[in-house]
């Protein structure tokens, strides 16, 4: 029995471009796709100037808003895959985003536990 196999390889992001609903990247391979901003709530939420704060991570194999704690890999966009972020823990975020707070998730998880902490004391 003869096999076939493919080697699928991704293609890296060379620009973004992020508009009030969508997120597009220009691929290596000449592809431009377009994702429907509403799938990454993280991007959704900050101002245009926030969202305008990114940086291509991996040689393109992904986009990083480290100001928004945001990671999105290429690989992602060509499959269709939306966040997979809690509505908890995007809750979170965004209270923190309100407060000034960090936005990581260690920031984010110190400050919980920091409020337990202070809950259970009294």
């Amino acid at each position: 029995m003869y096999v076939s196999t493919t080697e699928v390889s991704v293609p890296n992001a060379m620009t973004v471009e992020i508009t009030e609903d969508s997120l597009t990247a220009e691929l290596s391979d000449g592809r431009i796709i377009s994702v429907p901003l509403a799938w990454y709530p993280r991007l959704v939420h900050p101002t245009p100037g926030e969202r305008s704060k990114w940086e291509l991570i991996g040689s393109g194999e992904g986009i990083n808003w480290p100001d928004l704690d945001e990671d999105i890999s290429v690989d992602m966009l060509l499959t269709g895959q939306k966040s997979g972020e809690s509505q908890r823990s995007l809750k979170q975020w965004l209270a923190a985003k309100r407060e000034g707070r960090g936005l990581t998730l260690y920031e984010l998880t110190a400050y919980e536990e920091e409020r337990l902490q202070r809950e259970a004391d009294v």
